[in-house]
């Protein structure tokens, strides 16, 4: 770029995706007097799904915006809990997620929290990633800044961390979906049904069999389920999810 300078502010929580010379202060950047501000935004480094309000000159403009001289630019952080595209989403419809094959953890515990949750387990690229993304208005989720840069995305995030606990903490607290625990399959994504022994009887080792009595099933793959040796640690994970939530914990159903 080499046009009309203007001033830009990145808010500290930002820090992690700007060079060490812009952390902290206001600093100079040059434009080429025709891009957009979002453009210039992304240019220096911070993806616009993690842009909560640009305000130039102490007036919010759109990204579209094309700054001139001497501008002075604040790019702040997403407010949290973020509304996404609310003017395109009904308030009855819950926010789905689409996570790519870097955050299959992540996947199942959100699914294990009954929010609905897409996930690739093997790379089908980026352009595939974006375009399920906007057929299926999904935010998209991914650790990935070059991913979430595509126009085509509906809605992306940043995921921060590269532990699992603090992933799904931060998803929760960025997003405050709807938690219904137990009734999602954490292989497939489908919704869950309770089961009898007669049921499933022909789909369990005769160890199950003659310890268990409650079951549910996955209505998509057939998966059964039943409360076994990971139980426990599973339960704790909804536990502090709800409680983080201000929800209530439901009952497994199995």
């Amino acid at each position: 770029m080499n046009g009309p300078e203007i001033l830009i502010d990145f808010a500290p929580d930002l820090a992690l995706f700007v060079p060490h010379e812009r952390r902290g202060r206001a600093t100079t950047a040059v434009t080429d007097g025709a891009s957009s501000l979002g453009h210039v935004v992304e240019s220096l480094g911070v993806p616009l799904t993690e842009v909560g309000a640009l305000v130039v000159d102490g007036r919010e403009v759109p990204a579209g915006h094309v700054p001139a001289a001497g501008q002075r630019v604040e790019v702040r952080c997403v407010p949290r809990p973020q509304r996404v595209r609310p003017d395109e989403q009904s308030p009855e419809e819950p926010l789905r997620f689409l996570l790519d094959v870097h955050l299959g953890t992540l996947a199942r515990r959100l699914r294990l929290l009954g929010v609905d949750t897409a996930y690739e387990s093997t790379d089908i690229g980026d352009p595939a990633l974006a375009a399920r993304s906007a057929a299926e208005r999904r935010v998209l989720l991914s650790r990935d800044r070059g991913l979430l840069r595509r126009r085509e995305l509906w809605a992306g995030a940043y995921v921060y961390s590269d532990r699992p606990d603090d992933q799904l903490s931060d998803v929760l607290e960025r997003f405050a979906p709807p938690l219904r625990p137990w009734t999602r399959c954490t292989a497939c994504n489908g919704t869950l049904r309770a089961a009898t022994k007669e049921d499933v009887a022909e789909r369990l080792e005769g160890g199950t069999r003659g310890t268990y009595d409650v079951f549910a099933e996955c209505g998509d793959c057939a998966r059964v389920y039943w409360r076994g040796a990971h139980h426990e640690r599973l339960q704790s994970i909804v536990r502090q999810a709800v409680a983080a939530s201000e929800g209530t914990v439901a009952l497994p159903p199995g």
